[in-house]
């Protein structure tokens, strides 16, 4: 079984050593990583000569994703409270495809918890906003409830830590018990 390693370990100063890492856990279990940095910019089969570099980075990972029967999602918080916008991208489109969709984030606190925010009462009831004033969602969730409720719904639930490890971005437990999931299913 193919599984497509969605996340922001790409962005690392050490992405090959974590997507190595992820590969080896894959095949311990009988699966297949596909990791995004797994081919070079206009060396894939969907390369087109003048096609911008963004572009072609997004080719290939489509292409990756269509030949994996799964996805494991990094949605450890990347630049601010929430995941990466383009693992989210990934992980959708997995879930629209009917694969099988696993997640983790190595941080053990809830949305709510990542976000600036300040209660405030309104029409008679305490909501909580953030700088802006807009609303922010207290379900006590790992992340926003359309990324937690749709993995529920297509594959397993987000895996968090009891806590935070020493290093979120390197700490491979849960995206390992994500794998041995997705070698059972």
């Amino acid at each position: 079984m193919k599984v497509y390693l969605a996340g922001p370990d790409v962005f690392l100063r050490d992405a090959h050593e974590v997507g190595r890492r992820k590969k080896d856990i894959c095949a311990h279990y009988g699966l297949v990583g596909l990791f995004p940095l797994d081919t070079a910019i206009g060396t894939s089969p969907v390369a087109d000569p003048g096609t911008p570099a963004s572009l072609q980075i997004y080719r290939d990972c489509i292409a990756m994703m269509e030949a994996a029967d799964a996805v494991i999602a990094n949605l450890t918080p990347f630049r601010g409270p929430s995941a990466d916008a383009g693992t989210i991208y990934e992980l959708g489109f997995m879930a629209a495809r009917g694969k099988i969709c696993a997640g983790y984030s190595n941080l053990p606190e809830t949305y709510m918890e990542r976000v600036d925010h300040e209660p405030l009462l309104r029409d008679g009831r305490r909501i909580h906003v953030d700088r802006d004033g807009n609303g922010v969602e207290d379900f006590g969730l790992a992340d926003n409830l359309m990324i937690v409720h749709g993995l529920d719904a297509c594959g397993h639930s987000i895996q968090t830590p009891e806590s935070a490890p020493a290093d979120r971005w390197r700490d491979l437990a849960l995206f390992e018990k994500c794998a041995r999931w997705i070698a059972r299913v």
